[in-house]
């Protein structure tokens, strides 16, 4: 290991010291320093130097089952890639190639959680952790709620700030009460998942929720033995739940319900709804939808998109 990287002894979840070796591989050698170049160039590029010596190390924890990367960027390193070699200006230009269908799911969950707790968005208070470039934040916004927003880039800090977002730090977190706490692909990233959502949890009012959405890793150790880096995302042997470097956590349904117990956060589910042809711009969109939404529910035992409730 490299001064660039730290070294996970235990696991983030439990802290067990009790976990088996899945997977290792060197970060400048096949088959990953190919996967890092395909994946990085077209963003800003891999700088090699700070990967010297240092190795893809995937840990299953033997308490909780979670798979985690065990030397993972410090916090050098993670500025670096999240700052350079992801580059801002290209991501800012990606933005404006998203189109109707992904604002109307992120629409649609904030009317289902705005109609969760019965009352009038203005009197709602919602964080959304790890905002990126804020979409979530304004639609929220769009609808009434008093909405902020936490994120560690701080060209991405900017932007949002530009598009009128209020955002704090993560050392205000508990100074504020929030209804609803936001995590849209982000506890896969996080070097101390159970230590964040501790700090949420202390900024969730009594009945609040929070939700945990995340890459699905339940069969991740097939996808392992395919050692397939080229797979898309999404697809049936893709490795993307366990990306190098950002992914550092692999999560599946049950870890991360165990998670959230040991800080007495409880499941909440919520009443399966068709969804409006109305949320669609298509019959054929609006099929889709109803299909997803009931193989989501009927699926919901082995998902990653998750809300808990703060019973406190």
């Amino acid at each position: 290991m490299n001064e660039y990287f730290t070294a996970r002894e235990s696991c983030p979840c439990c802290k067990s010291t009790d976990s088996t070796t899945l997977y290792e591989v060197g970060y400048t050698e096949s088959p990953m320093k190919e996967y890092l170049d395909s994946f990085y160039s077209p963003q800003g590029g891999v700088e090699y130097e700070y990967l010297e010596g240092s190795y893809y190390t995937l840990n299953i924890c033997n308490n909780c089952g979670l798979i985690y990367q065990k030397e993972i960027p410090g916090d050098f390193l993670a500025l670096r890639l999240y700052d350079k070699w992801i580059d801002p200006a290209k991501v800012f230009e990606r933005n404006k190639d998203y189109d109707v269908r992904y604002f109307i799911r992120r629409a649609h969950e904030i009317v289902e959680v705005i109609q969760h707790f019965s009352t009038i968005p203005s009197r709602l208070a919602f964080l959304d952790f790890g905002m990126g470039l804020g979409h979530w934040c304004r639609l929220a916004q769009g609808f009434g709620c008093d909405v902020y927003g936490t994120e560690l880039s701080q060209a991405r800090i900017e932007y949002a700030k530009a598009s009128g977002i209020k955002v704090i730090s993560w050392e205000e977190i508990p100074n504020y009460r929030f209804d609803f706490v936001n995590t849209e692909q982000v506890f896969e990233h996080l070097s101390e998942p159970m230590e964040t959502l501790v700090h949420l949890k202390r900024a969730l009012k009594p009945g609040g929720m929070i939700k945990i959405s995340v890459p699905n890793g339940w069969d991740i150790k097939r996808r392992l033995k395919t050692e397939d880096w080229t797979a898309p995302k999404g697809s049936r042997n893709s490795l993307n739940p366990v990306a190098p470097l950002e992914h550092i956590n692999c999560f599946n349904h049950d870890v991360i319900v165990k998670m959230a117990s040991r800080v007495e956060l409880k499941l909440a589910v919520f009443p399966f709804r068709l969804i409006k042809t109305g949320f669609a711009v298509s019959l054929k969109d609006s099929v889709k939808a109803i299909a997803k939404s009931y193989y989501d529910f009927l699926t919901r035992k082995r998902s990653t998109y998750l809300f808990f409730r703060n019973p406190a």
